[in-house]
């Protein structure tokens, strides 16, 4: 009977819209809406609760270092500036450790795009397979060339496609390797040049007349200074 009765079709019951004399006060809120509305209202009710639970048990004797690192801004908690946190030795030491880093980045890249690169040549210069005939005289030369092939390296056409494919990939790997190293190379140079900068000495920098070798970066020159 379940079966027959649901066989049977039936009107769709829609819920009413909102009334015309009653347009200006929007969309007629439906059951969903409510669901919605009440779950967000009882979530914010649960909320207060805990929080005037936990004032109401809160050890008055309690201390934190941010009550006094921090300070109100329009009932906003900020922390004070840490600008000057560090010492210029700390920040030194601090420049020398990541310039370490991208050197070694350098590096292993460069290691990865020889190996890579070694690879591609050995692809790319195959040796030819040939196989070698002898023959007694022109007649028994002719008639071997006839049965045979000559032995070339096979054509671009002819190798298959998946390796046409790995071979391609290979470049493209081997040219984002070569425009990271330069990348890398540049962001080197320009932390060692702040980590000098960084150091003891008078030193200034150069007008665009002074310098020999024009270039877009900033050249700067030391003192002269006596070591005892």
């Amino acid at each position: 009977m379940s079966s027959l009765r649901n066989a049977i079709s039936r009107r769709a019951h829609k819920e009413r819209a909102q009334p015309e004399s009653r347009k200006k006060f929007g969309l007629l809120e439906k059951h969903k809406d409510y669901v919605e509305r009440a779950k967000a209202y009882h979530k914010k009710e649960e909320t207060l609760r805990r929080l005037k639970e936990k004032a109401a048990f809160r050890n008055p004797d309690e201390f934190y270092f941010k009550m006094i690192k921090t300070r109100t801004v329009n009932g906003v908690h900020k922390l004070e500036s840490q600008a000057n946190k560090y010492t210029q030795e700390e920040l030194l030491l601090m420049k020398t450790q990541d310039i370490g880093y991208i050197l070694q980045k350098v590096q292993s890249e460069k290691k990865k795009i020889e190996k890579l690169t070694a690879t591609l040549h050995s692809l790319d210069n195959r040796p030819s397979s040939r196989h070698v005939y002898f023959a007694e005289d022109r007649e028994e030369a002719k008639e071997i060339q006839s049965r045979s092939k000559s032995g070339t390296m096979p054509a671009s056409e002819d190798i298959p496609d998946h390796i046409k494919r790995k071979t391609a990939s290979s470049y493209r790997e081997l040219e984002a390797r070569r425009n990271r190293v330069n990348e890398l190379e540049k962001i080197y140079t320009d932390m060692a040049m702040q980590k000098e900068l960084q150091k003891k000495g008078r030193k200034r920098k150069l007008r665009e007349d002074e310098v020999v070798c024009p270039t877009s970066k900033p050249v700067f020159k030391w003192r002269a200074e006596r070591k005892r």
